[in-house]
């Protein structure tokens, strides 16, 4: 059965194929709830974090689209991760399910040039190996939103609402496709950047694509503009600049990496292109992920389809989610995790509590009481729940490698009063061992993936590197490394066996008793000894 659609009396698409059920699993989705300004690379950007977009029809009269992609698998992840993570793009949010009909069928009607000028640019491009922030840019260029190749590389970048600590490292990670230069300077209680690009459009491109977001959950906002200056001269490698091809450059910590004058006219915005995004857009969060070089949990073939590799994906999911980027991840609030593939014989409610209390402060753990390898936990917020998911997802615990996904349920019930469950549900939610119970804490920044090195604090005068040989020893673990701070002997790094048995002694160790009202604090480092 064929179909036509009309699109304000003058275009068409032909549906090619059956009828089906809007449930039944289809290549093409129907886009709904748009918003009226909404232009073609903007619905491309849906899908193509996804798979390749192969077709494409506007209905603008009825704030509608249809997005066809390469394979109906393709589709299924879209819909599915949608369902769950309702994309906002100026403020609409915007729903989607399976099309009735299996396939697009385009017609040369006037009105349709521009989706197929936007869809040969990212095609021209992926098929070139330039995917990304290049293909959505030229895309952008193909219906009308061109200037990029006259722009400045330079973007000149301020975050507001600073609540947590923004980095050079953190925003490299934020803006880090294709970066050549960056140079931060606080002023006016504002973390301004300058940052170059390799060229205009993908400096364009990252403009539209990150202007408005968050890199926190509801705070640290990214304002994007143009800068007046075309390129950066760095000078130094340190914590104020950074120049990523020349890593050879001195590091003379703390001085300034851009000359006073350069300073003075890179501050100042340079006339900023008429964006159709607005600064309240925000693409779907998993395509912002894409271009920040991120990995998106429960989307594994997000940057496959794009050729990265998966320890690419597998770093760059470390990455994300140890900065946390709930901004840029979902806008829904999954704050519950399931965890399955679990030690039924070792695990307890107060080992999980301390595991996943590294990435976020945990309210309620339950041990289910059928299914004593899975677990439900409870976050504090759905940022948490993501940094957990991203860091421990596969990671061993007692001989096995815990799967940890979200899970539909918004709460983890309390037992009924009077009502045994043998102690496997504990609410912790007044606990005084939460990390990150306190706005701003330091604790934020110092968040990293499982590792066999363990970072040590609150060690007391007393207790010398023998002591804490014997006691991260004494359960049978293997210490290969051990030494203090240089600086601040309360703090050390210990090297165990492995990063099974650095996840273990973590969970005995953190918070023990060391003397001298001294509890020891543990958590996972980024260095080696």
């Amino acid at each position: 059965m064929k179909k036509n659609i009309s699109t304000n009396g003058n275009d068409s698409k032909k549906f090619k194929g059956e009828v089906r059920s809007p449930g039944v699993p289809s290549r093409v989705v129907h886009v709904r709830k748009l918003p009226n300004d909404i232009n073609e690379a903007e619905v491309i950007g849906l899908g193509l974090p996804f798979g390749k977009v192969t077709n494409l029809l506007m209905l603008k009269g009825k704030n509608q689209a249809f997005l066809e992609l390469n394979s109906e698998e393709c589709a299924q992840t879209m819909v599915s991760y949608y369902s769950s993570v309702t994309p906002v793009i100026r403020n609409h949010p915007i729903y989607m399910q399976y099309s009735t009909h299996k396939e697009l069928k385009t017609d040369n009607s006037p009105n349709q040039v521009r989706a197929q000028a936007a869809l040969q640019a990212v095609n021209a491009l992926h098929g070139g190996g330039i995917g990304g922030i290049g293909g959505m840019a030229l895309a952008a260029d193909a219906v009308g939103m061109g200037g990029a190749t006259s722009q400045s590389p330079v973007l000149r970048v301020i975050v507001e609402n600073l609540f947590y600590p923004v980095t050079l490292d953190v925003l490299h990670q934020v803006l880090n496709y294709h970066t050549i230069c960056l140079y931060h300077v606080h002023k006016n209680n504002q973390f301004q950047a300058l940052i170059q690009y390799a060229d205009g459009i993908i400096a364009q491109h990252a403009k539209l694509s990150l202007d408005g977001q968050n890199i926190y959950n509801a705070c640290c906002t990214l304002r994007i503009s143009f800068s007046k200056l075309t390129s950066l001269n760095v000078k130094y490698n340190n914590d104020k600049s950074r120049d990523y091809t020349r890593p050879d450059l001195p590091t003379a910590d703390s001085h300034p990496g851009l000359d006073p004058q350069t300073m003075a006219a890179a501050f100042a915005p340079g006339l900023i292109s008429a964006s159709p995004y607005g600064g309240a857009h925000a693409f779907p969060p998993t395509f912002a992920i894409q271009q920040a070089g991120l990995s998106v949990p429960g989307i594994p073939s997000a940057l496959a389809s794009l050729g990265v590799g998966h320890s690419g994906m597998a770093a760059a999911a470390a990455a994300a989610s140890r900065l946390g980027f709930s901004g840029l991840t979902a806008t829904g609030g999954h704050n519950v995790l399931l965890v399955s593939n679990l030690n039924a014989e070792s695990v307890t409610p107060n080992c999980l509590f301390i595991l996943f209390g590294v990435y976020g402060d945990v309210m309620r753990v339950k041990i289910l009481f059928n299914k004593k390898e899975n677990a439900l936990i409870q976050m504090s917020d759905g940022t948490q729940a993501q940094l957990a998911m991203s860091h421990l997802n596969g990671q061993r615990l007692h001989g096995k490698a815990m799967r940890v996904t979200l899970s539909k349920h918004t709460t983890v019930q309390l037992p009924r009063e009077n009502h045994e469950d043998q102690g496997l549900t504990k609410d912790y939610s007044n606990s005084p061992l939460h990390r990150f119970k306190k706005p701003g804490s330091k604790n934020y920044s110092n968040i990293f993936p499982p590792s066999a090195t363990l970072h040590l604090s609150n060690i007391p005068p007393s207790v010398m590197e023998d002591d804490l040989r014997r006691l991260f020893g004494s359960s049978g673990a293997t210490v290969k490394a051990f030494k203090f701070f240089q600086k601040d002997r309360k703090m050390a790094l210990i090297q165990m066996g492995s990063v099974e048995e650095a996840i273990e002694t973590l969970i005995e160790l953190h918070n023990h008793d060391l003397g001298e009202n001294h509890h020891l604090r543990v958590s996972f480092s980024k260095s080696t000894i």
